[in-house]
């Protein structure tokens, strides 16, 4: 149930991103559904691999490279898929920063209604 609930409140903040931030485009709610799921495969799947592979760069830069991972897989999404669009690296960097600000607001709720 958790799950579920985390992947449409995803979606609703992959929409308020667009909402927010011109950079990024979602045509749809459902479009936002699947980028959602997709954000979050490659968050689970490909983060990991990357995060080993850029780790002396992620070293030297305190942490910081971390942030461009995450805008390359949000910018990899978009390019993937239909009704979701970023305009360039620098928007997806943008649009990513949102979106994980985002999920931690959404994790944190979660994390009190469901204990």
């Amino acid at each position: 149930m958790v799950l579920i609930v985390k992947w449409l409140l995803s979606a609703t903040a992959l929409l308020a991103v667009a909402a927010l931030y011109s950079g990024v485009e979602v045509a749809s709610f459902g479009s936002a559904l699947v980028a959602a799921l997709f954000i979050g495969l490659f968050n689970v799947f490909l983060r990991p691999l990357l995060i080993l592979l850029t780790l002396p760069v992620t070293i030297m830069s305190l942490g910081l490279f971390l942030f461009v991972i995450n805008a390359l897989l949000f910018w990899i999404a978009a390019n993937i898929l239909e009704g979701f669009q970023v305009q360039d690296f620098g928007a997806a960097l943008l649009g990513s920063l949102i979106y994980s600000g985002f999920g931690l607001v959404i994790d944190s709720a979660l994390q009190r209604l469901f204990p």
